[in-house]
């Protein structure tokens, strides 16, 4: 059995966006699934648009999401030389000729058969001319003009198109750089790339490839055209739909298996299955379940996928990605982070929001409340808080303390209901009326920052009463 080789082949014109990762993740699995190569190639012959940054943000995302690549990655600027070999091939054999149109005329045969209701196209002047090359002529493919091409598409099923659909394409610029078309034909077969995994934007240039494929005479690949990716309302997606850029979801606070989780449900399923292991996916994906219709992405989805794996995740690596969100905030926090995420493990959808959730332990407390205060802070609560004060200042081992008995013992001293000293306590500790229970959190701030809290609280309480 022939071994199985993909590719996933951006250009560098900007981040990994969302569509690209999922048609890499695609590529890899199917690739892994069948125990072969999964290959990288960066499509760089856009001088003026392709930079390094680009370059960077494609590997940054690759590795973030664990995508890993076989072999070396093939850019396709360092091989501009072969792209010209076979350039030379098609002109030699007469598949391909010199075309000196001027971008007026071509404009003006495009307006023209729009105002004749045609599709637009190459009327094939320059076809038999057979002109040698200049500064100002392009390469042109010499599509036959009889027959179809037809391709079995493992998503779309048979795919059939008519060459007189189909014009003579550009395949080298004037400055001699290939395009896209002509290029990904080269870099695929030379590549041995026998399975063709990518959006389903390239179907109308999969027959104008099959035909450069012929008339080079090399094998063709088998294709699968996955749908495109939608927002919540039905248009393509786009930044308006929220973050596009896969390192964006690192930013924002998701976990990357949970991103590649959500990336891989984007058109394909495995019966009711939700979630997925990495190892899960490269056993159970096939191409038979990828999807015909386009997919939406839904953020509360992912947020829901990404809770359960921060659910499951370790404290420890955690508390790791806690830190580092607490220092691109430009918080310093001296409590112990990974008490922090088993406060709020449960709770949070994203590292950003156990941050969010977490803020009044790692730093002081800007206010109250205000409705709390009405509730919590009402004539008596000076009393329960410098009660439970006075006991916290007598404690020697604050770790080993009992700190939920020093709240009950301080209820049972007063003689009042539980609220009467939890409440004002809870406020004081976190600014708010609801939250964590008041020894956890007199535990993780520690007893220094514990009796400083309570007793701001109390001269706010005198002041508010006065």
């Amino acid at each position: 059995m022939k071994k199985i080789i993909t590719r996933f082949a951006p250009s560098p014109t900007g981040y990994l966006h969302v569509g690209g990762a999922r048609t890499a993740l695609f590529s890899y699995l199917y690739a892994r699934h069948n125990r072969g190569s999964f290959e990288l190639r960066i499509e760089d012959t856009d001088i003026e648009r392709s930079t390094q940054a680009s370059v960077d943000a494609i590997f940054e995302g690759m590795d973030w999401l664990g995508l890993e690549y076989d072999g070396e990655v093939r850019f396709q600027s360092q091989n501009l030389e072969r792209y010209q070999q076979q350039l030379d091939r098609l002109l030699d054999k007469g598949h391909a000729y010199y075309c000196n149109c001027s971008k007026d005329r071509l404009e003006k045969i495009r307006e023209q058969q729009k105002n004749r209701g045609e599709k637009p196209r190459y009327d094939g002047k320059c076809r038999e001319l057979s002109l040698t090359k200049s500064d100002d002529t392009i390469v042109r493919f010499k599509t036959p003009t009889t027959g179809s091409v037809t391709f079995d598409d493992h998503v779309r099923g048979q795919i059939t198109v008519a060459n007189e659909e189909l014009d003579d394409l550009v395949i080298a610029r004037a400055d001699g750089m290939p395009t896209y078309n002509f290029s990904v034909v080269v870099d695929d077969a030379d590549m041995g790339i026998t399975h063709v995994i990518r959006g389903d934007d390239h179907i109308n240039n999969t027959p104008r490839q099959i035909n450069i494929y012929h008339a080079l005479g090399y094998p063709i690949p088998e294709f699968a055209h996955v749908p495109m990716i939608l927002g919540d309302d039905g248009a393509r997606l786009s930044k308006r739909h929220g973050a596009v850029n896969v390192m964006q979801y690192a930013v924002d606070g998701y976990l990357p298996e949970a991103v590649l989780n959500y990336l891989v449900r984007l058109g394909w399923s495995h019966g009711d299955q939700e979630l997925f292991t990495k190892d899960e996916m490269v056993t159970l994906f096939d191409l038979a379940g990828v999807n015909k219709a386009p997919s939406s992405f839904n953020t509360s989805k992912l947020k829901w996928i990404n809770q359960q794996y921060i659910q499951q995740a370790d404290v420890g690596r955690l508390a790791e990605l806690l830190a580092k969100r607490l220092k691109s905030l430009g918080v310093e926090s001296r409590v112990d982070l990974a008490a922090v995420v088993g406060l709020f493990q449960e709770r949070a959808q994203t590292i950003n929001e156990m941050a969010d959730m977490g803020m009044f332990l790692f730093k002081e407390l800007d206010g109250y409340d205000e409705k709390a205060v009405q509730k919590a802070f009402k004539p008596g609560a000076e009393d329960a808080l410098q009660a439970v004060i006075d006991q916290c200042q007598v404690i020697s081992d604050w770790q080993s303390a009992d700190l939920h008995q020093l709240i009950a013992d301080v209820v049972t001293n007063l003689d009042v209901g539980f609220g009467k000293v939890g409440m004002p306590v809870r406020l004081a500790l976190s600014g708010q009326a609801q939250g964590p229970a008041n020894d956890v959190i007199m535990k993780i701030i520690g007893q220094e920052e514990t009796i400083q809290r309570l007793s701001e609280a109390l001269t706010f309480v005198k002041n508010h009463h006065q």
